[in-house]
């Protein structure tokens, strides 16, 4: 048996999203959680629950540094995105949304939980690390990969 000293402490936040259809599901995904993580045990588990409460929710278990790369990722690419007329889009980072196929790979994986945050796999879609090295997206200034971008 494992001694207090010896047991591995986390920290979970959990964010909950409903919708009509799994397509339709996303999470908003503001400021603090977009923030740095304080250490190498902060995660996120977001939950996706349709309104047809009959159907079982589904579970994405994340790191921090993840679901902040994630939230402004999406949010810059959608307020950059070529052929959208300039001004039409400009809400702030911290209105960002993100949808249920971004964090597909991170389902059901509560093995990262036992991961320390930067020996953790990332597993967002492949075009978001493109999407982290164009400067019209890029990451926030405070973002660890921005000093080393993992591969994924």
């Amino acid at each position: 048996m494992k001694t207090d000293s010896q047991r591995r402490l986390i920290e979970v936040q959990v964010k909950t999203a409903m919708n009509s259809g799994w397509k339709y599901v996303n999470w908003p995904l503001g400021d603090k959680s977009q923030t740095p993580s304080a250490s190498e045990q902060e995660y996120f588990v977001m939950v996706g629950v349709l309104a047809n409460l009959a159907i079982a929710p589904r579970f994405f278990v994340l790191p921090r540094a993840h679901v902040a790369a994630a939230a402004w990722i999406t949010h810059q690419h959608w307020l950059t995105e070529p052929g959208i007329p300039v001004g039409t889009r400009n809400v702030s980072a911290s209105r960002s949304r993100v949808h249920v196929r971004t964090f597909e790979q991170y389902e059901d994986r509560w093995d990262l939980l036992d991961i320390d945050e930067h020996e953790c796999p990332v597993l967002l879609p492949p075009e978001y690390r493109d999407l982290a090295l164009e400067p019209r997206v890029g990451l926030p200034a405070d973002h660890p990969w921005r000093v080393s971008l993992p591969t994924w």
